[in-house]
């Protein structure tokens, strides 16, 4: 009696049509990009040491809850972006030619030496830590964009490198972070 034999699926060519089909989904798969935030950190060894007048430093506190603690009171996250700006532009010692602050006691000497020190709980809510952080950068923005529109008669972006330089000079973004428990 003779065996019969049983056909078989020839599976050769399946490790094929694996392949293919995993560099097909790998190129046509769309990958998120990661959101964050853009900026440069200080390197350690480029640490400079300053002394600090208290009025030259606007503290901003956020927590868990999404409040907005600034300089002990509570404000509304649409309410960041000209507090900072009357705080940076606020010429209290009088040595800035081109601020128009109404010079505060309790503000910044000048946009050189005001600081805004952004402190956050490490539970704080990653999106609102990112509103806060627009609303301040959006700050520095306007004053750059006003202080262009004075000296150049035209808007900060529509500016040749060399004059946004000039600009970025006179109002320095220097934003402190400091994580709390």
């Amino acid at each position: 009696m003779k065996l019969k034999k049983e056909p078989g699926v020839n599976a050769g060519s399946m490790a094929d049509i694996a392949f293919l089909m995993l560099i097909f989904f790998l190129v046509v798969t769309k990958i998120e990009a990661d959101e964050g935030i853009n900026t440069r950190l200080a390197s350690e060894d480029n640490v400079p040491t300053i002394q600090l007048n208290d009025r030259n430093v606007m503290e901003i506190s956020i927590n868990d809850k999404k409040e907005i603690l600034v300089e002990g009171a509570f404000i509304n996250v649409t309410e960041i972006t000209e507090l900072t700006k009357k705080f940076i532009d606020n010429n209290g010692d009088g040595s800035c030619i081109y601020c128009d602050g109404a010079r505060l006691a309790s503000s910044s000497d000048n946009p050189n030496d005001a600081i805004v020190s952004l402190q956050h709980m490490r539970t704080t809510d990653y999106k609102f830590y990112v509103t806060v952080q627009n609303e301040l950068i959006k700050a520095y923005n306007q004053l750059r964009n006003i202080a262009a529109k004075k000296q150049f008669g035209a808007d900060y972006n529509a500016l040749t490198k060399e004059q946004q330089k000039q600009i970025r000079e006179q109002y320095p973004r220097k934003i402190t972070e400091v994580p709390t428990n």
